[in-house]
């Protein structure tokens, strides 16, 4: 059987057509509306934002022909925001119209006592008595989610043919799969689910679409944001060594470079593709890129990093981000590429997410500046506005300026244990640029809630004085920042051994923590952390 994707200017799905390939299925793309009808198989893939996904569709004539294939009873498949597609139309955008296969409006978590979007691994499951096994969907998987926008299961009304996996995030309960017999709708992404979502594809491709449940359900072990897993993401700083060549590094303090006496070569701990996979395997919930080469003299289709996109995509099945360069660039012929042709370039590469650094503190003092007026054309916003909120994560990399007393600043400041060097016991979080070398008048709350207006879905927090400590998050940071905004809070910087996790998802809020060094050191593994993580009564994806 050929699979065919619909191609019409989505997201990553490169890592849809990766997963594909490797459970040895062909695929064909569907680039014109009149190609639906011949197709054995259909994937409907949907990244981003609503409004742009069935706008597009619209505009390209694919409406019609799409809602009759889904309709036929031949394999059809649909994804994230495809399967919120298949509905009437969503409070997202109310002027945009879905395929209406099922009656309802799509709507928006509620943010009171939860983190919007939801990201993450979360458990989707057949709630019947039949007790079997839809698609590869057992309670006890995990699968990853990322979205703003969900299908309530009150009131929901579907031809009786079609069975229900649902979902709970906090206290809400939505729609995680519609299914019946050649027919799938995902709202979570199996292509970036790990072996449970392969899983999924392969019963689905194969039609080997019921079987029986097994397994502990996992969202009995609940917690606040019920079946939601708190994630360990790896993450890799790739830059060139004196030799040209892309290597992962890690800074003390940011440098990178080795100590005179060891030769001051740029710190080389192994090959970014081969770190990627090791990952992987060792159950990383993500991995993060960050390209802190310029490249500057490079085209952008020669970009280094979208190389090491594409070949980590094709054998590591979990969400990648990639940051480093998300801006608007001129090419060396003077071509030029707004920010969301970039962050689009690296999407088709393999990429799920796009991390921006210093450009995302421009923004905020651009938005201070305007009286905080959005002026919807910073990379934030053209992105976000494209493929959602949850594309965009902002990189934070703050300092601690420490004071006596928190009158003594207009910033926010904290009472902190680390003690300034006249004893200070209170310090503000100052915004650096251009890693770390460049200080700005602006503090992480402002910077957090500034980015979080714009259209930022994740704050992805480092601490310049923790980094490469190995003595532990700044928990005070961390709880500063994420109690200031609703977007999910990765705690970055100063991991040292498993304990360290456990003290900041039982300390704070945050929803992730990453560490670099002491996976990259192997120190201790990912297994490592989430097996004391369970063992400690902190939910995590085994």
């Amino acid at each position: 059987m050929i699979v065919s994707i619909l191609d019409y200017g989505s997201g990553n799905v490169r890592s849809l057509v990766n997963a594909i390939q490797h459970l040895g299925y062909k695929v064909e793309w569907i680039r014109s509306p009149e190609e639906i009808a011949n197709a054995e198989c259909l994937i409907f893939p949907g990244v981003g934002n609503f409004g742009f996904v069935c706008d597009s569709l619209a505009k390209e004539g694919y409406l019609e022909a799409l809602r009759d294939y889904a309709l036929s009873g031949k394999p059809f498949m649909a994804v994230c925001v495809g399967i919120q597609a298949l509905f009437e139309g969503s409070v997202e955008a109310p002027e945009s119209k879905g395929l209406g296969i099922f009656p309802g409006l799509v709507q928006k978590f509620q943010s009171k006592n939860k983190s919007v979007p939801h990201i993450g691994w979360n458990s989707c499951a057949v709630r019947s008595n039949t007790e079997q096994e839809h698609y590869g969907l057992r309670p006890h998987d995990k699968f990853y989610f990322v979205h703003s926008y969900m299908i309530p299961t009150a009131n929901l009304q579907l031809p009786s043919d079609f069975h229900v996996a649902t979902t709970r995030y906090g206290d809400e309960t939505f729609v995680g799969a519609i299914m019946k017999k050649n027919f799938l709708a995902t709202q979570f992404h199996p292509e970036k689910s790990g072996a449970a979502g392969l899983r999924c594809i392969e019963a689905f491709l194969s039609g080997n679409y019921e079987k029986a449940i097994s397994g502990v359900d996992t969202q009995l072990l609940e917690n606040s944001s019920g079946g939601l897993t708190k994630r360990v993401i790896a993450c890799l700083d790739v830059r060139s060594n004196d030799s040209g060549d892309l290597v992962v590094t890690k800074g003390d303090q940011y440098d990178v470079r080795e100590k005179a006496a060891a030769g001051g070569e740029v710190r080389n701990l192994g090959k970014p593709v081969e770190l990627c996979q090791r990952y992987f395997e060792e159950g990383a919930d993500e991995v993060v890129f960050l390209n802190i080469t310029s490249f500057r003299n490079c085209p952008l289709a020669d970009a280094p990093m979208l190389q090491v996109l594409a070949k980590a995509a094709q054998t590591v099945f979990v969400p990648l981000t990639v940051g480093g360069g998300i801006r608007e660039i001129v090419d060396p012929d003077g071509t030029v590429y707004s920010a969301v042709e970039v962050a689009g370039t690296y999407f088709r590469s393999g990429a799920d997410k796009v991390s921006i650094g210093s450009d995302a503190v421009y923004a905020a003092e651009q938005y201070y500046a305007n009286a905080q007026k959005l002026t919807g054309t910073t990379a934030i916003e053209t992105i976000s506005a494209a493929y959602g909120c949850q594309a965009v994560v902002i990189s934070i990399d703050p300092k601690r300026q420490y004071v006596k007393s928190p009158e003594e600043t207009k910033h926010h400041a904290i009472k902190t244990p680390h003690r300034g060097p006249n004893g200070e016991e209170y310090a503000w979080y100052q915004c650096t640029v251009k890693g770390g070398r460049e200080y700005r008048d602006i503090d992480v709350v402002e910077l957090a809630r500034a980015c979080e207006a714009m259209g930022a879905g994740e704050v992805l927090l480092n601490c310049m004085d923790q980094d490469g400590s190995n003595a532990g998050y700044d928990i005070g940071l961390v709880r500063l920042v994420k109690e200031s905004v609703k977007i999910p809070v990765i705690a970055s910087s100063g991991a040292g051994v498993s304990e360290h996790f456990e003290q900041v998802f039982k300390a704070t809020e945050c929803d992730a923590a990453l560490a670099a060094g002491i996976f990259h050191r192997k120190t201790c593994s990912i297994e490592n952390v989430k097996e004391h993580l369970q063992k400690s009564d902190v939910l995590v994806r085994l």
